[in-house]
């Protein structure tokens, strides 16, 4: 049986409002959640439901306001010197936006080079190691004096999650990493991904807003709303079996090639827009969009609750009232 190895409880993410004094964002609410050896985390959810946030707390680029961060048993809130340095090697993010992330001064050799002298890593003659590093990712080895610029963005997408492997960490955080390119390479990438995973004897969290990506990736899916976890369990038994509205409208949106059977799925039609994250709505953020809600919704906030083995969701319609 595999340990756990990252676990957050109780966190919780602020941001100020821009030209106020105390208003402020709730932008990760009370989020408790644990990753195993060797497991996929998938993390899905709209634009601005915190899920970037909750990733980028996790490998300590921001830091909670509450809470604590847990890696191989190990609380991690306040790591300084050698502690800190142990978890940056064993933790790392691949980014959304590829070109961003990588230093467009440097050559991908310099790029690569750049967390083995970070963590004293001896690795021999450097460009033969680093030609096979790229060979590994079906990149050529022309490419590693070559400057970003010069690159796909494929390409730099394979220099990112090269980077981010070369040290071997135990764990990546991937921050929807195929939403920025072509389609047509997408799938590559997501192979790659699987790939580097099985050699590395990796653990990840996988974050998107592709429900259908994210199952592809996934052993169990988070799916979170303005800032909350509101169902959690194993990917397949998500998409057989979602119980949260929100889930439910989300799965429903999936686009179905076969037109025959997108005819006959039942769709479930979400209400209005997203409320504000400045002002959430009082009991379930859910329930102004929710075509199910309940008085007590409006009232009183639901908890995760065990519906089956593993499989949590937080809404009035699973608990006893």
């Amino acid at each position: 049986m595999s340990k756990e190895l990252l676990k957050i409880e109780n966190i919780y993410k602020y941001f100020p409002v821009k030209g106020t004094f105390f208003k402020k964002i709730t932008a990760v609410d009370n989020v408790s959640l644990s990753i195993k050896e060797r497991e996929t985390l998938g993390i899905v959810g709209e634009t601005g439901c915190g899920k970037t946030t909750l990733g980028k707390i996790m490998v300590k680029l921001l830091e909670p306001d509450k809470g604590n961060i847990f890696f191989g048993g190990k609380n991690v809130r306040n790591l300084k010197g050698k502690d800190l340095k142990w978890f940056r090697k064993n933790v790392q993010m691949v980014f959304q936006d590829p070109h961003s992330s990588l230093n467009p001064k440097m050559t991908i050799a310099e790029i690569l080079q750049e967390p083995l002298r970070e963590h004293n890593i001896e690795v021999g003659d450097v460009e033969e190691f680093l030609i096979k590093k790229l060979e590994e990712v079906g990149m050529e080895k022309g490419l590693l004096y070559r400057y970003p610029h010069e690159l796909s963005g494929g390409q730099k997408q394979r220099v990112a999650i090269l980077r981010a492997t070369i040290i071997q960490p135990s764990f990546i955080v991937f921050d929807e990493p195929t939403s920025s390119l072509d389609v047509s390479v997408q799938a590559q990438t997501l192979n790659l991904i699987k790939e580097m995973k099985e050699k590395y004897k990796l653990a990840y969290s996988f974050i998107s807003h592709d429900l259908a990506v994210v199952r592809y990736m996934s052993e169990r899916i988070a799916v979170m709303y303005l800032g909350k976890i509101v169902e959690i369990g194993n990917s397949d038994e998500i998409f057989e079996k979602p119980l949260h509205p929100y889930t439910q409208i989300l799965i429903s949106s999936i686009p179905i090639p076969d037109y025959n059977l997108a005819r006959k799925r039942e769709k479930i039609k979400i209400i209005g827009e997203p409320p504000s994250l400045i002002n959430p709505p009082k009991g379930c953020r859910f329930h102004p969009r929710c075509p199910f809600a309940m008085s007590i919704c409006k009232e009183k906030e639901p908890q995760l609750i065990e519906i089956e083995k593993d499989h949590y969701v937080a809404c009035w319609l699973y608990e006893k009232k």
